[in-house]
């Protein structure tokens, strides 16, 4: 036999991170008529050009969509689209059936060709002729009892005509679902960057390396914050570029930037610098995210020497905007809180690139304390004023809130830098200086406040979640309020849908929570049930299922005893 070299690849000089492709195919059978078959193939790119360019990654890339026109009749046919999805680079699939057709055949055929972690969701109308809706339930049926996650989508299309489009609330759950599957698959092989090491020794904040590479897929690289302070001290950094963003923040933020602290002027550039080179670091690493340990040696340790804050610095990455102009939100959690980091990355890719923010759980103002307050500052309120009927919680700290959050979803950066404030650190906190990022989130906006947790016994990560929305305060009250914690820290006035004050201040997993906003719950539901995380709601409020807002629980869940019970299973498999 004639020796055959092994191939050698050609160089590339930087690695470009791998992306999801959403594949879109239908299982047909071969013995109906050309009419239907044809309609089959019309509902396929129908679909594939309804999901197009509807999901996008946090950069605003929309995710690449292919579909295959071919109808999966039997094996041989499931070759032959597997074949083209896998050199498409397919890794999400949506399986889209118009007719009835033989599940182990066609659809089971396809997807024992791709790795067992691939998501797949099926979408069907709920027609009578020629049923896809049949082949939809068997095929649900039959890769749930084998233990692998399906999600059905029984939606509707009109029964008859060559060319049926998906109902407006068939297609939001297609694509929901799609953010969900992207998100998982889109992370997995990505890394996340920690300077420093556990936070402030935090044990709910602890970077659990193998359990979030187990279940996520993601990496976990951690960086001492000695580089930080070296590559400072060597102005390991573009310096005209530094000049460029100290006279954008001064330009917005004008006669509200406070220098009067001793070297004010120095230390504001330095932590303008530090955001320099934590961007350009995680960059050179194509990191997703990552998060600054700042206490207690950076800024706070007298036995070193104490450096300037990086609020400003955190704030900019989490931001959509900067000195350049827009840009994705870098999800980055102060206090090198990993475990606050993963909740903001998740959201973040879950919303197509909403900017999170980064809250202590301060104080809970229940509603008789805060009415208490508002009547000794001589404050009406009503049964129409929500803050004083439900109470708020304190959305406060000193680190890495979002400057979009100084605003409305929409608003112009200008805008929003009009309403952003950077008084001088709290030295007695941080006697390194620098400046803070203040402001007050407007009321109305709404969106999903979370904490992720992690247990030992079982391995597994939960998410503690509530619908949220922020409310806006009487003046003098939200400065009694913002007074009564750290005033110079950014606050966000948060009430949670259907969690009591009394429930939520018992219930919170960590210190620290954190919101984004327009984040449809049926995204973060089905994200949870492909990556294997626990859904804890325990508010007495919320019903079970929520009809338009939750997805229907997965078939595979209630075969094996609940979400919960299905998910430990799987961990243990």
């Amino acid at each position: 036999m004639a020796k055959i070299e092994a191939k050698c690849l050609p160089n590339i000089t930087k690695a470009s991170p791998n992306v999801p492709v959403i594949g879109v195919f239908s299982p047909c059978d071969p013995r109906i008529d050309k009419a239907s078959r044809t309609r089959a193939r019309n509902v396929i790119s129908l679909v594939a050009n309804a999901i197009s360019g509807a999901v996008t990654l946090p950069d605003k890339t929309a995710v690449s969509v292919v579909y295959s026109k071919v109808l999966v009749d039997g094996e041989a046919q499931a070759d032959i689209v597997a074949q083209q999805f896998r050199k498409a680079g397919v890794n999400v699939l949506v399986c889209v059936p118009d007719t009835w057709a033989f599940p182990q055949l066609t659809v089971i055929s396809l997807l024992q060709q791709f790795p067992a972690d691939t998501p797949i969701n099926i979408t069907c109308g709920n027609s009578a002729p020629k049923p896809g809706v049949v082949l939809a339930h068997a095929a649900n049926g039959a890769i749930s009892q084998y233990g692998r996650m399906v999600t059905l989508n029984v939606g509707t299309w009109p029964d008859t005509g060559t060319k049926p489009k998906m109902t407006g609330p068939t297609a939001q759950s297609l694509i929901d679902w799609c953010y969900g599957a992207v998100t998982a698959v889109a992370l997995r092989g990505r890394r996340v960057v920690i300077f420093g090491h556990d936070s402030m020794g935090m044990e709910t904040a602890l970077a659990h390396v193998i359990a979030t590479r187990n279940t996520f897929g993601l990496e976990i690289a951690r960086l001492d914050m000695k580089l930080l302070a070296d590559m400072l001290n060597k102005q390991a950094y573009d310096a005209k570029e530094l000049r460029k963003l100290r006279n954008w923040v001064q330009r917005h933020v004008g006669n509200r930037l406070d220098l009067s602290q001793d070297g004010a002027g120095e230390k504001l550039n330095q932590s303008l610098a530090m955001y320099l080179i934590m961007r350009d670091l995680l960059e050179q690493v194509n990191a997703v995210g990552g998060g600054f340990m700042n206490q207690l040696e950076w800024g706070s340790d007298l036995r070193g020497i104490p450096l300037p804050i990086c609020d400003m610095a955190e704030s900019l990455l989490n931001s959509t905007f900067d000195h350049n102009g827009r840009k994705a939100a870098v999800p980055f959690a102060t206090e090198a809180d990993a475990q606050g980091l993963l909740t903001m990355l998740f959201k973040t890719w879950l919303s197509g690139g909403n900017p999170p923010l980064f809250m202590d759980f301060r104080k809970v103002w229940e509603p008789w304390e805060i009415q208490k307050k508002a009547k000794a500052l001589k404050i009406k309120f009503t049964k129409k004023d929500v803050w004083a009927q439900r109470g708020i919680v304190d959305g406060d700290n000193s680190g890495s809130a979002s400057l979009d959050w100084a605003s409305r979803p929409g608003d112009k950066p200008a805008d929003i830098m009009k309403k952003v404030h950077m008084p001088g650190a709290e030295l007695y906190y941080f006697p390194g200086g620098g400046n803070s990022v203040t402001f007050i989130s407007p009321g109305g906006i709404e969106g999903i406040a979370s904490r992720m947790a992690y247990s030992s016994l079982t391995g597994m990560f939960s998410l503690i979640w509530d619908e949220a929305f922020t409310v806006d305060l009487p003046k003098k009250l939200a400065s009694a309020v913002a007074n009564s914690s750290n005033v110079t820290w950014p606050h966000t006035w948060v009430v949670p849908k259907y969690a009591s004050m009394a429930e939520y201040k018992q219930y919170a997993p960590a210190n620290h929570f954190h919101m984004t906003w327009n984040l449809p719950v049926k995204r973060l539901q089905y994200w949870m049930d492909l990556t294997g995380v626990m859904s804890v709601t325990p508010w007495a409020a919320r019903p079970a299922f929520i009809e338009g807002t939750d997805r229907p629980q997965p078939l595979v869940h209630l075969l094996n005893g609940g979400e919960n019970e299905y998910k430990r299973l799987k961990t243990r498999r």
